[in-house]
C-alpha cells in the first residue's frame, strides 16, 4: 500500500469574508476584536453598534479572513435599523460589502431560547455557520449547565 501525501490547499485568491451575527450584547465586538486586533467600542447596551465594522486577521496557515462585526440582531425580519442592516449583509445585497463566505453566530449562554432562534434563521440562510457559545461563566453562575455535546447534535 503506497499513501500518497495531500498535497497542501493554496489560499484563496481573496480574503475569505466571515460575518459576526448574534443578538444585542452577545459579545459579538469583543470576538471581532480579539480577532482583529482592534479596539471597537464595547458596551452592555443595544445600540452600540448601528452599522458594520470591518476587520482583518490572518490564519496560522496563512489564509486571510476579512471579519464583519454587524449589529445585534433578535431577527433577520429586521424591526429595527440594525436589524435591517444586519439582514442586508447576511444575505448578500448591500452593493458596499461581500456576501459572506461564513457565518459566527456568537450566542448568549446564559439565555439561549432567545438566541437560538436568530441561529435557526441564521442555518436557513446555508451557509457554514460556527456557533460561538460566549458567556458560559454567567451561565454557570445563574445555575444553567451547558450541554455543549447535545448542541452540537442539535
Amino acid at each position: 500500500m503506497t499513501i500518497t501525501p495531500l498535497e497542501r490547499t493554496p489560499p484563496p485568491t481573496r480574503p475569505v469574508t466571515v460575518a459576526l451575527a448574534g443578538n444585542p450584547n452577545a459579545g459579538k465586538t469583543t470576538v471581532f476584536n480579539a480577532l482583529t486586533g482592534l479596539h471597537q467600542k464595547v458596551a452592555n447596551y443595544p445600540g452600540v453598534t448601528v452599522e458594520k465594522k470591518t476587520g482583518r486577521c490572518r490564519l496560522a496557515d496563512g489564509h486571510d479572513l476579512t471579519i464583519i462585526d454587524l449589529p445585534g440582531a433578535y431577527s433577520l425580519v429586521a424591526n429595527s435599523p440594525d436589524e435591517a442592516v444586519t439582514a442586508a449583509v447576511l444575505r448578500g445585497v448591500r452593493p458596499d460589502t461581500p456576501a459572506p463566505d461564513a457565518i459566527i453566530a456568537v450566542v448568549d449562554a446564559s439565555n439561549l431560547p432567545r438566541n437560538l432562534y436568530l441561529v435557526s434563521q441564521l442555518l436557513e440562510l446555508r451557509k457554514p455557520l460556527v456557533i460561538a457559545l460566549n458567556m458560559t461563566d454567567v451561565a454557570e453562575r445563574r445555575g444553567c449547565r451547558i450541554d455543549i455535546d447535545a448542541l452540537a447534535r442539535a
